[in-house]
């Protein structure tokens, strides 16, 4: 059953719109050397200057590097976008050097301390020390693919023009609709942990000895042995996720607003204070595992499954606002159990996953999407029956003495020699030219 916005949307025959979103993506992917350590060598000249490149920068080690779409209106077109970028960073690596394809990364020197984190000004670089002092080194060096939606204007009118006493302005709806998405990420993250989860084991020296898990599990990155900060942001409006962070930062469990890397994030003005004046501009997706299977560490179907969720999240009813956090601190606990479940065993929650897909398969037909989204539902429902072929329980089958350092780098080579064949590689950021978005969407089409 559609909500009275979804269900306005169905008669206005606008639920197009709601996939149509306007999707960018982040990569991370650690630098390594051909052994499979972190490599030594500086951020590659040939791509500009990292503390000004908003394309290929780093973020939080200086091996880590963050290639970074311009925002595109189709699937297909971001992923074009990122497929040139990424051979772009690989083209400009020195000799030798590698992307790591995993989101646990490679073997750490025991001596953490030795790690040289991003160079990105005296005050980024102050902020990075402070928060590895807290939470230690290997706690933000797990790499992942954060996707960024907005909304079609057209829906955001359509709501506004016929909800007039719901909404005030344009800022109103976008809010609602953002936050209404946000919760419907947080509450089915763990279905994602479940599907994409891609980080069985840790490479040595992640973890302080005695510590580490006793088995694989589902996905360390997305459990909390996985990144950074373990503070729940509060997603029943944007006045409370602001006040939930501003609170954090006040207790001193953040170190600043900035330090608030929940599974999904507002974004809009860069100022956390300032959000509200102009409302929320798109949203932080940040519950994906690098996929070790593409040399740019997402799939296609997985975007458009990510779209056709989001699309599903607008269209149906959103939780009372009394129940948001009880739901989704729930919704936290069942994301660390699948996240700490054994890859090749049944998830606890299968058959809820099930009710999801047929959801899912059902809402596809009645929107009449198209043969592509079939098949995506298709795949996943297999990996819903059959943990065997969920990527977390694929990988397994490549570990060796607890590491799978061996198959990263045969990856990691493939991916390599295929960008280094690449006939008309981008050279763009050669010369230090900071593209606007528009600008680089024009000059990566010609790619």
């Amino acid at each position: 059953m559609f909500s009275r916005v979804g269900q306005l949307i169905f008669d206005n025959e606008a639920v197009a719109k709601t996939s149509d979103f306007t999707m960018g993506i982040e990569i991370e992917m650690q630098r390594v050397d051909e052994a499979g350590n972190l490599s030594k060598e500086p951020y590659p000249t040939a791509i500009g200057d990292e503390k000004t490149n908003p394309w290929i920068t780093n973020d939080f080690l200086e091996t880590m590097s963050e290639t970074v779409t311009p925002s595109a209106k189709h699937a297909l077109d971001a992923m074009h976008y990122l497929y040139v970028i990424n051979n772009t960073l690989r083209c400009a690596l020195a000799p030798g050097e590698l992307l790591w394809p995993l989101s646990m990364p490679p073997r750490l020197p025991k001596n953490k301390k030795t790690l040289q984190v991003a160079k990105m000004g005296p005050k980024k670089e102050a902020y990075l020390h402070e928060w590895a002092k807290r939470h230690g080194y290997s706690q933000g060096t797990p790499c992942g693919a954060h996707i960024n939606l907005s909304i079609d204007q057209h829906v955001v009118d359509l709501v506004l023009k016929h909800f007039p006493d719901k909404f005030a302005d344009e800022r109103a709806v976008r809010n609602y609709l953002y936050t209404v998405l946000a919760q419907g990420f947080v509450r089915y993250r763990w279905f994602i942990t479940y599907l994409f989860g891609a980080s069985p084991v840790a490479e040595a020296n992640y973890f302080e000895p005695g510590q580490e898990p006793k088995k694989p599990m589902r996905s360390i990155r997305q459990s909390k042995y996985g990144f950074g900060t373990k503070f729940r942001g509060d997603f029943t409006n944007l006045d409370r996720y602001i006040a939930r962070i501003e609170e954090g930062v006040k207790e001193g469990v953040l170190t600043s607003d900035y330090e608030f890397h929940g599974p999904v994030r507002f974004k809009g003005n860069r100022n956390l204070k300032d959000l509200p004046k102009k409302g929320i501009e798109y949203l932080e997706l940040r519950m994906l595992d690098l996929d070790p299977s593409s040399s740019v560490g997402v799939r296609t179907g997985t975007l458009r499954f990510i779209r056709l969720l989001a699309s599903y999240f607008i269209m149906h009813p959103a939780l009372n606002e009394d129940e948001v956090e009880p739901v989704l601190v729930n919704a936290d606990h069942m994301n660390e159990v699948v996240a700490e479940e054994e890859p090749t065993s049944k998830c606890h929650y299968q058959t809820k996953a099930m009710a999801v897909v047929k959801s899912l398969e059902r809402y596809a037909n009645q929107i009449q999407l198209g043969p592509e989204y079939a098949e995506v539902l298709e795949d996943l429902e297999d990996r819903v029956v059959n943990p065997s072929t969920t990527p977390s329980a694929k990988l397994l089958h490549y570990v060796k003495d607890g590491s799978l350092t061996e198959y990263a780098l045969q990856r990691a080579k493939r991916y390599q020699e295929a960008a280094l064949e690449s006939i008309h590689p981008f050279k763009g950021f050669e010369d230090g030219k900071i593209y606007t978005a528009d600008e680089l969407r024009a000059a990566l089409a010609k790619h």
